[in-house]
């Protein structure tokens, strides 16, 4: 124990002596304010939902617990695939890991440590985010102190097995393939997973469990909604204690209880066991495989044109080679055409025929809010790319600093390499979705315009923010979409799209109100239209040159 406690020692020290001056205070508070809104949020939507659904008589009770059992099966999932990565990151690609393997201390000692600080990392964010959905079961179930007990020595030991699990998997895996190539392959086998469990999980069709008319008889559609989940899930577990809890039921929820902890030693103790014969195996081999990488031309420079000069040219072939070079950045190309089927797939299975609303009307508002959808979209691939592009520059940036152009044309080369990828993606997003929606023409036309200048600023709020809060020294992108610049540009993102929406709500909706009264178009609603896209059109102007212009200052006035 001892040992462990060394090994462990310097993260918390590191965090209790940490430098606390007045701008990380006010950081700190930015950011618990924000996540005590989206906890509440999530334990006011959770509220709402579970009032709903004590209403229905008989099959409020059963989808209630439905929702539970998904609940915990979807952290199950992200616990085992946030898990993988950390373990990845932890065990074999730190950077003080030379160091630590120098002391006189056994493998075993150093994979125990590193374990525990990854299962913290990987969890307790999943954790605290899982908490206002149970919190919310015993507000509206009214359940005594019992249940709220029951969370944590549900949750506790659910995280402990899914890192467990996800250690175990790593393991093994290292010692066949260095760690240095095996982290994309686990993102695409993890990616992989997630887009196959929601494919079928859509193919499969839920609504029709909301359409009692698809099965022979009632009796039917109630086994099938009661259907037991597979005992052999540590989230069955987790779900049946959780259940005696609220039936107040304490010999079962004693018995899941013990269940659930003691899949969690025994897991715990088979990763500790493991690491004894594989992981310092799995580590040398890392240490003695290069990462391999994709051969670049170097013919690159030259397809972009003779008439750009030769230093923006040679920036341009640089961003495109360290890209593609680039492991962990070019295969998450992957991400974005899962994405992309994803979000099409949604709108491909939605039951219009069958709404109390006016089809047209209705095809019409849903085109109208997917142009904020497909935004956000194009708002998280730019926090996971465009965002970061400043930061991986990392100990190299003094290159961009002594090199012939200026921090702007700097900025704008990475803007424009950025911008053309994500324009066509958010254009595709809201052409399909319009095509699979049957919008009439005024509305296709309005939302591929309103998106077309809606991305550049995106996409200029991120590269400007991101050089206004570089962080040169993280390991990978995801460090740096996680900072408080990272959660400045979410924020401004989601402020700029909501506020062309809003800009843009009152004319639109006054325009289809006349349709369907079949009126003649107004002058007060042309000069509405006329006013309000004006607004939207310098707003965007706006979102576009000021983070740009910003982050140039920052990175002059720093550097």
């Amino acid at each position: 124990m001892s040992s462990l406690s060394a090994l462990m020692r310097p993260r918390w020290q590191s965090f209790r002596k940490g430098s606390f001056g007045l701008h990380r205070r006010l950081k700190l508070l930015l950011l618990f304010i924000v996540g005590i809104v989206f906890w509440a949020g999530i334990f006011g939507i959770s509220v709402r939902v579970l009032t709903y659904f004590q209403k229905i008589e008989v099959l409020g009770d059963i989808l209630a617990r439905k929702l539970l059992l998904m609940v915990l099966v979807t952290f199950l999932g992200l616990m085992i695939f946030s898990a993988i990565l950390s373990h990845l990151s932890k065990l074999y690609l730190s950077r003080d890991l030379d160091l630590v393997h120098s002391l006189p201390t056994p493998g075993s000692k150093i994979f125990t440590a590193r374990w525990i600080e990854s299962t913290v990392d990987s969890s307790w964010m999943v954790i605290v985010y899982t908490l206002p959905v149970l919190i919310a079961y015993g507000v509206v179930y009214r359940t005594g102190a019992l249940f709220y007990l029951d969370i944590l020595f549900s949750l506790v030991p659910l995280a402990v097995i899914s890192s467990a699990l996800s250690a175990l998997i790593v393991l093994a895996v290292v010692v066949v393939l260095p760690a240095n190539r095996v982290r994309s392959i686990f993102f695409f086998l993890g990616l992989a997973a997630l887009v196959i469990v929601y494919v079928t999980f859509r193919i499969l069709r839920p609504e029709r469990l909301a359409n009692p008319e698809a099965f022979n008889s009632v009796l039917a559609y109630l086994q099938t909604m009661d259907a037991p989940a597979s005992p052999w899930l540590p989230s069955t577990w987790s779900f049946d204690s959780l259940t005696a809890a609220l039936l107040g039921n304490p010999r079962a929820l004693l018995f899941q209880s013990v269940l659930s902890w003691s899949g969690a030693v025994f897991f715990s103790l088979a990763a500790v066991n493991a690491s004894h014969f594989l992981y310092f195996k799995g580590y040398s081999k890392t240490q003695t495989a290069p990462g391999r990488r994709i051969a670049s031309s170097g013919k690159i420079g030259r397809r972009f044109g003779r008439r750009l000069p030769g230093p923006v040219r040679a920036f341009i072939a640089k961003e495109v080679k360290t890209f593609w070079r680039d492991q962990t950045q070019w295969s998450q190309v992957f991400l974005m055409a899962a994405l992309v089927v994803i979000y099409v797939y949604n709108f491909s299975v939605l039951p219009l025929e069958r709404s109390p609303i006016d089809t047209v009307f209705l095809q019409n508002l849903l085109s109208f809010l997917n142009m904020a959808l497909a935004s956000f979209v194009t708002v998280a691939i730019t926090a996971r790319f465009a965002y970061p592009s400043v930061s991986t520059e990392g100990g190299a940036f003094w290159v961009v600093l002594s090199s012939p152009i200026s921090l702007s044309m700097f900025l704008w080369i990475k803007f424009l390499i950025y911008l053309f990828p994500l324009l066509v993606l958010s254009e595709l997003l809201i052409v399909a979705t319009n095509l699979l929606l049957h919008v009439t023409p005024f509305m296709m036309v309005l939302s591929t315009v309103t998106v077309f200048f809606m991305t550049p600023g995106v996409v200029a709020l991120g590269v400007g923010l991101g050089a206004s809060y570089p962080d040169f020294a993280s390991e990978n992108p995801s460090q740096a979409v996680t900072s408080f610049g990272g959660l400045i540009f979410m924020m401004i993102s989601a402020a700029y799209i909501g506020a062309v929406v809003i800009l843009e709500a009152g004319p639109v909706h006054g325009y289809f109100m006349t349709g369907l009264r079949k009126e003649p178009v107004s002058l007060a609603l042309k000069l509405w239209f006329a006013g309000a896209f004006s607004a939207a059109f310098v707003l965007s102007l706006l979102a576009l040159l000021l983070p740009m212009k910003i982050g140039a200052r920052r990175l002059r006035e720093k550097y």
